[in-house]
């Protein structure tokens, strides 16, 4: 993106993309493996995800750049892309927000931030408040 804002424009785009991406790959998926394929889709945002995202909206560690997702993108599972790639709607990070409060990321507990999603092979994506999204291993729920 270039250092630019995240816009709504790119994000439809995106999600058209790879929307017809997964489409091809699910299309053989049967044929190839012998099973069906699980839920694999970018899912658009709907009245309801917007509601969540204007609230994730008075979270401080909510950047700009993830509230215009989750303004447009209500959640993604790619179930059978490597282990599964998985963005939480904002509902789900404001639950779990709720519930844990703001996890820590690595050993210094620093930064600070969001659970998004995970890769189902252990790893979580972290928001932090300043838009960076990190891969982790170690974000660390505060009980």
């Amino acid at each position: 993106m270039n250092n630019r804002s995240l816009s709504s424009a790119w994000l439809a785009s995106w999600m058209s993309r790879v929307s017809g991406v997964l489409k091809v790959m699910t299309g053989e998926f049967e044929r190839r493996h012998g099973f069906a394929p699980g839920t694999n889709e970018v899912r658009r945002a709907d009245r309801d995800d917007r509601a969540a995202a204007r609230v994730l909206a008075q979270v401080s560690l909510a950047s700009a750049d993830l509230l215009t997702f989750y303004d447009s993108i209500g959640g993604v599972t790619w179930a059978d892309v490597g282990n599964g790639y998985f963005v939480a709607p904002a509902c789900d990070v404001l639950q779990q927000l709720k519930e844990y409060g703001a996890v820590d990321v690595g050993a210094d507990r620093q930064p600070h931030g969001l659970v998004i999603g995970s890769n189902g092979g252990g790893q979580s994506y972290v928001a932090g408040p300043g838009g960076a999204v990190y891969r982790t291993r170690t974000a660390s729920l505060r009980t």
